[in-house]
């Protein structure tokens, strides 16, 4: 009998109760015990939402982050927070975060560096290392969730990182090679597999990831190395890989000496019939087949076209899984009563992807016709979506292939229109400015809700919103700011909101995904051809740019990053969606710029997100990622300047395709990595104007006059004063004016002292 499994779950809650908790909790209004006891309460629900598995995933709730987890449970912790007061989740969060909840702002620490989770918009705390990092197991965690999970009656698969990938994830702090870090680090691991074993645990799922991406002989040796030497555990291991094939690394996977390997089948499908020929017949196979990274139905009769044969040939060694955790989708498809009926047919939520399942173990185990009507009902709704005119629009897909080379170029070069730039603005050197957000407040969330309830009219929301920008113009005005924002209170969100005035989106109520800690988005699904009916922003930003002589920036978030922060349509290339969006988002910048806005910022934060995890890869995703940011931005005059921005991603290996992208004004992520992303500067000769974030608004911290002050110095050594510009790492919807004035305050005056220095 073929078995079946899940990955992992979503554990912020169907209705965010895990982001709730938390920020009570780090506001001081809740306990330790009432922050746990709301853990404790979602881990519960999704262990009875998974009860119909063979195999549940114990393990995979976090607080904040999974591989911070990890490396608490291996006593990895940066100096940093040895020797302070208070308990094991202070430091866990002043970690994550910076502060816990009971620390003041002269006891706050530098957070944790954070980086994107493979190619996913989950964001993960970078585990530090030297040459003189030790481990030491806290199983505690772990253990203590598993005790509840067999108290509860579940059939318990504790879920880890494994030992390389936890190393490939994280960052040398010196000279030395994490990986020479390996042998300190697998008795730790031996240690946490025999505890688990003493408290009953019969397989456990050690999370590879890293298999999926090109690894040097190095590395591919120190898996090798691992897995020896923790083959003596007395549990089972499940290898698990995902998001990707195996390719150069797919005999290797098949030949560790563990007792069963995931493969992720909707990416690696291909690979499958290798895996089958490859793989030692003691093994399980266990095969992703149902997709964990998006929201579309399954269509389960083609998918046992190809499972079937992988059952007969491997009987019971067969279990059957999502592609990888469901932490990368929402909850429960039953919640959206507000959905269109069509649209809503074609969905599966990770409810939803977990009955998929069990209809295609049913189907493997007791044959198609046990599970007839299920798959006669899902045959309707695949059919439903692939025939519907609401998918395709002859005209969209007519424009884009009229798109010529010519819609991404610019007038004239760099050099030749910063000058006619630089003369029309006056900006002073280093030149300040926000990335667009400011505090989304409670007023403003409880109006947006009230026009969504009807209890408030369009005409009065739009005064309300007004008279937050007024608010946000003027406290810009106040701090000196050189180039204002309107600060985008009329936003539920930089994608959402776009998505809304777009043909070819469709949104959930409840959709929310974790993208860290108690921060959750609702990416909008983008379900067929896209065109743009109306503008979306000029009425605004011309609305803001009325109330100050200050240039104001008009915001846009690129088609690069509305496409990768949606759920995207699986049946045509991405870059076919991308196109589509960027024509979208040209003709927005066209308006804007129509309309007297001079600068116009086009964020593309998940321009490397997008990046496959295999180099050879990299190349086509970048030509048709860079065209259509071209095509968006440069219909302009060259009098008119574009901005982009960049966060929480290592892009210096593809420096020169962001170059290529050729904004005047390029804002990055460098205040938490302390301007370690620059180092490329000294070896590329990045030609246009760069603003390093001296601000990390993911933590509640406020920076020093003194720290902006030497961020930009060390700023100033790769890249000429005269092209750097001073800014936050990212937008300020997520914190608090209170925070935020004097932050910017301190900024600001750091602009001005580096000016006073440079004469």
């Amino acid at each position: 009998m073929a078995l079946i499994h899940n990955l992992g779950f979503p554990r912020i809650g169907a209705r965010r109760e895990l982001k709730f908790a938390l920020e009570t909790f780090w506001k001081g209004q809740a306990s330790d015990a009432e922050l746990l006891g709301t853990a404790k309460q979602l881990r519960t629900h999704n262990w009875q939402a998974q009860q119909a598995l063979d195999w549940v995933p114990v393990g995979d709730f976090s607080l904040y982050d999974q591989v911070l987890d990890m490396s608490f449970t291996l006593g990895n912790l940066p100096d940093r927070v040895e020797g302070l007061e208070g308990s094991e989740l202070d430091n866990y969060f002043r970690v994550a975060r910076g502060r816990s909840a009971n620390d003041t702002d002269c006891n706050c620490i530098h957070a944790g560096e954070m980086t994107k989770w493979f190619d996913t918009n989950y964001h993960y705390i970078v585990p530090e290392v030297t040459a003189n990092t030790t481990f030491s197991l806290n199983a505690e965690r772990i253990l203590s969730q598993l005790a509840e999970a067999q108290a509860a009656g579940v059939k318990a698969k504790p879920v880890i990182i494994g030992p390389v990938t936890y190393l490939w994830l994280s960052k040398e702090k010196d000279t030395s090679n994490r990986l020479d870090l390996l042998s300190k680090l697998l008795p730790v691991y031996g240690q946490l597999l025999d505890k688990l074993a003493d408290a009953g645990a019969e397989w456990v799922q050690i999370d590879e990831p890293a298999l999926v991406t090109e690894l040097d002989e190095d590395w591919q040796r120190a898996f090798e190395t691992a897995y020896h030497v923790l083959r003596s555990s007395r549990v089972k291991l499940l290898l698990a890989t995902y998001f990707g094939t195996l390719k150069e690394n797919l005999r290797l996977a098949c030949n560790l000496p563990v007792d069963g390997l995931h493969v992720d089948a909707v990416r690696g499908r291909d690979e499958l019939r290798v895996v089958l020929d490859w793989l030692p017949e003691y093994k399980v196979l266990s095969v992703g087949a149902i997709n964990g990274r998006n929201i579309w139905k399954t269509d389960l009769n083609a998918t046992l076209d190809w499972l079937e044969p992988v059952a007969q040939k491997l009987g019971e060694r067969l279990w059957i899984a999502p592609s990888c955790s469901l932490l990368h989708v929402p909850v429960d498809l039953d919640s959206e009563q507000k959905l269109d009926t069509d649209i809503r047919s074609w969905l599966a939520f990770a409810k939803q992807k977990l009955a998929e399942l069990s209809v295609l173990g049913k189907a493997i185990n007791q044959g198609r016709a046990a599970v007839g009507d299920e798959l006669a009902a899902n045959k309707v709704a695949v059919d439903s979506r692939k025939n519907s005119e609401r998918v395709h629009n002859p005209q969209v897909k007519a424009t884009v292939k009229n798109i010529t080379a010519e819609l991404g170029q610019r007038q004239s070069p760099y050099v030749e229109r910063i000058a006619k730039q630089r003369a029309h603005l006056k900006l002073p050197l280093y030149p300040t400015t926000t990335i667009g957000s400011f505090p989304q407040t409670p007023d403003i969330r409880k109006a947006r809700l009230a026009l969504k309830k009807q209890e408030m009219s369009a005409e009065q929301y739009t005064a309300t919103m007004r008279a937050e920008i007024e608010h946000a113009v003027s406290e810009q005005e106040k701090l000196g700011l050189d180039v204002l924002v309107h600060g985008e209170a009329e936003r539920n969100d930089m994608v959402e909101y776009f998505g809304e005035q777009l043909e070819g989106y469709a949104f959930s109520q409840f959709g929310w995904v974790q993208s860290y800690g108690s921060r959750c988005v609702k990416p909008p699904i983008l379900f067929g051809d896209i065109s743009r009916p109306k503008a979306m922003t000029v009425e605004w930003i011309q609305y803001a740019q009325s109330l100050t002589d200050k240039p104001m920036k008009g915001m846009l978030t690129g088609p690069v990053t509305i496409l990768n922060w949606s759920f995207v349509r699986d049946d045509q290339p991405r870059s076919e969606s991308c196109l589509q969006l960027a024509l979208a988002v040209r003709q927005e910048v066209l308006d804007l710029e129509a309309a007297g806005v001079n600068i116009i910022q086009i964020d593309e934060a998940a321009l490397r997100e997008g990046l496959p995890l295999r180099k050879s890869a990299w190349q086509s995703y970048l030509d048709w990622a860079v065209e259509s940011f071209r095509i968006a931005a440069n219909g302009v005059a060259d009098e008119t300047q574009i901005h982009t921005h960049m966060c929480y991603s290592e892009f210096n290996d593809i420096i020169e395709a962001i170059a290529h992208m050729d904004a005047d004004v390029i804002t990055i992520e460098t205040s938490r990595s302390d301007m370690e992303l620059l180092n490329v500067f000294e070896e590329f000769e990045y030609p246009n104007e760069i603003g390093p974030g001296v601000y990390d608004i993911h933590s509640p911290n406020i920076p020093s006059v003194e720290q902006a002050v030497k961020l930009m110095t060390k700023a100033a050594e790769r890249i000429p004063a005269e092209r750097l510009w001073v800014n936050p790492d990212c937008g300020l919807k997520t914190r608090q004016w209170e925070e935020v004035i004097p932050a910017l305050q301190n900024m600001v005056s750091a602009a001005k002292t580096l000016r006073k220095n440079a004469g």
